[in-house]
């Protein structure tokens, strides 16, 4: 696939500045915690950074409450957004170190509205929200119980999905029924990017 430039996804010369300092942070935080796998830079910024902003045009039009990031990990999808929006975020990450990285990630980036929960998924309480993303975090199947629970009605869940986004679909299907957009990934082939809505429980067979 040809090399992407973050200026294709409306980003400005600012906001990339921003997302290299945070390419830098990570680079140096990798060295001493997992946080992806080891990559050159060139490649972690396709891999990664432009990975998360193709997401941007598949939001919602004119967001306005918080974002939810579930599985954050080293900020993927999550605090790529909320560089390039500035919207209020939330980053869900289990693992402390992860989530040290997150909150220092953000306080180098100057985002005061970022909020790291170093706490599992289920155990998280949050208000319900406008916009819900996962990336690379857990099958359809298991993510939609969490997008049912955290999006307000009329809310959109964001999952870059790999090549067995068929069958996720299938198995999910058997006890949720929601609204199904599919998007080509622009930075992986074999991916694909789903937008779902009106996220609910199957009705019981009769």
């Amino acid at each position: 696939m040809k090399q992407l430039q973050a200026e294709e996804f409306g980003v400005s010369r600012e906001t990339e500045e921003k997302l290299r300092t945070y390419l830098a942070l990570l680079i140096r935080w990798n060295s001493r915690i997992n946080l992806v796998a080891a990559a050159p830079e060139a490649a972690l910024w396709q891999r990664h950074f432009l990975d998360s902003l193709q997401l941007l045009p598949l939001m919602p039009p004119d967001p306005t409450g918080p974002l939810v990031d579930l599985g954050s990990g080293a900020g993927f999808p999550g605090l790529v957004l909320a560089a390039a929006t500035g919207l209020p975020t939330h980053l869900v990450e289990s693992d402390r170190r992860k989530c040290a990285f997150l909150t220092e990630a953000s306080r180098a980036l100057g985002l005061a509205a970022v909020t790291a929960h170093p706490q599992r998924i289920e155990d998280t309480a949050l208000p319900p929200v406008q916009l819900l993303t996962a990336r690379a975090l857990a099958p359809l199947a298991k993510l939609l119980p969490h997008a049912h629970r955290l999006l307000v009605p009329g809310g959109i869940a964001l999952f870059p999905k790999g090549r067995n986004v068929d069958q996720e679909l299938t198995e999910a299907a058997r006890r949720w029924t929601m609204r199904i957009e599919r998007f080509p990934s622009r930075t992986d082939s074999s991916a694909t990017l789903l937008r779902l809505s009106e996220i609910r429980p199957a009705s019981p067979a009769a």
